[in-house]
């Protein structure tokens, strides 16, 4: 239905820079990079970039922005690479393309890349090392084209987009760096299955909630407050919270750590919740619901029990906070997106997820996340993949290469 209704809204204009000789060329020296590209996949693959340890992998995009002659080159205070691609005019807010450095995986896990035939096999590959490889491919081909694109492109490798990164990267350049200003589209690159659009942000928060109390034996201090009951009365609260119907949302009770030994009351439960939705409403109010649910939790165990030795506590840590939002189907920049997938046989499907692209569309911005490649298989897993056959694979950067030029020729006030 959604992909019915992004059809409708489509023109027929073709794109800014369609049929040019400029753009032949680019697409020439995107096939004729063919296997450089794939070398560079593989390469930055195995350079280990687990959350929060980005730097090894982040040095060496560094090097690889500078050898492009891309402008203003550096590493800003959180670990972001980031390097300008000059436009015609200066003045005119800038188009961002970011692809994420991190990847889910910690120190521990080794990377190597395995090739069997068509498919590259590595943790981390898919999502989204291989998009990172994309952006520098896409400057080469730029510049194979001669295209000046009307406006500047700001290219992007930011850290922590990954799990408790909690979009560090990219809420800093949205916080706290002098770019902000600069900035009128925003393009994520993340996964390599050409197609979705992501222009609904999936916002979460995230909390670890520390329920306390006395402790004793298990049989000797029999009758004693027991956080681990408030913690379960927590538990079974949340899941009673109603389920909005008009947007998704979700909610998990995830992990769970604490205790001293079988026989003892523990004195310490720790336990993480995720709380999901693209609504910004229906996301406060499963929040404002669970955190009164624990209260009840909390005052219901020491109604039930012994306090004599201390009342149980809970104390709730906000340990991930993703804004949501949505950048509507009729901004040009979602058009743009969709006009090329379509032009190039993909469906244009609209759809909802949780990517570096929350925080701009958060801040009224227009954003997108997108894939380039030719699909990526098992994402977050150690048998994660990425096909690279040479086909498919050159027409998924292709076609992510002509929307970021489409998109860099938006106007934007």
């Amino acid at each position: 239905m959604r992909t019915l209704f992004l059809a409708v809204l489509l023109t027929t204009a073709a794109p800014a820079f369609a049929q040019s000789a400029s753009l032949a060329a680019a697409h020439a020296r995107i096939a004729a990079d063919y296997d450089k590209t794939v070398a560079e996949v593989i390469e930055l693959t195995e350079i280990p970039a687990p959350p929060f340890k980005e730097t090894a992998r982040a040095q060496r995009v560094l090097e690889k922005f500078k050898a492009l002659g891309l402008e203003n080159v550096h590493v800003d205070a959180v670990g972001n690479v980031i390097g300008t691609r000059p436009g015609k005019d200066r003045a005119a807010k800038a188009l961002m393309v970011a692809a994420h450095l991190d990847t889910v995986f910690p120190p521990d896990v080794p990377i190597k890349v395995r090739r069997e035939g068509d498919t590259l096999h590595a943790p981390g590959i898919g999502d989204t090392t291989v998009t990172v490889a994309a952006l520098i491919t896409f400057v080469r081909a730029m510049d194979a084209g001669k295209l000046q694109t009307p406006r500047d492109i700001i290219f992007v490798a930011n850290v922590g987009e990954e799990g408790q990164g909690d979009l560090r990267g990219i809420r800093h350049i949205f916080s706290a760096s002098p770019l902000k200003p600069r900035i009128g589209d925003f393009i994520s690159f993340d996964g390599s299955t050409v197609g979705r659009i992501t222009n609904s942000a999936v916002g979460s928060r995230r909390y670890r909630v520390a329920f306390k109390g006395p402790g004793g034996h298990s049989y000797g201090a029999f009758g004693l407050v027991n956080p681990m009951v408030a913690m379960a009365g927590t538990v079974s609260g949340m899941y009673s919270i109603p389920i909005p119907q008009d947007v998704k949302t979700t909610y998990a009770a995830s992990t769970i750590a604490g205790g001293t030994s079988v026989n003892s009351i523990p004195n310490l439960i720790l336990a993480e919740f995720d709380m999901r939705s693209a609504s910004p409403a229906n996301l406060k109010a499963v929040e404002t619901r669970f955190l009164q649910i624990i209260e009840e939790s909390v005052a219901a165990e020491n109604a039930a029990r012994d306090t004599r030795f201390g009342k149980i506590s809970a104390v709730p840590e906000l340990i991930g906070d993703r804004p949501a939002g949505t950048t509507p189907a009729s901004d040009p920049l979602v058009q743009a997106a969709a006009k090329v997938l379509t032009a190039n046989g993909y469906d244009a499907t609209l759809t909802a997820s949780s990517t570096d692209s929350n925080i701009p569309i958060s801040l009224g911005i227009p954003a997108v996340t997108l894939s380039a490649g030719g699909g990526g298989f098992r994402a977050h897993a150690l048998d994660e993949y990425i096909n690279v056959e040479r086909g498919a694979f050159v027409k998924g950067l292709t076609t992510a290469f002509d929307i970021v030029v489409e998109a860099a020729a938006i106007k934007r006030k």
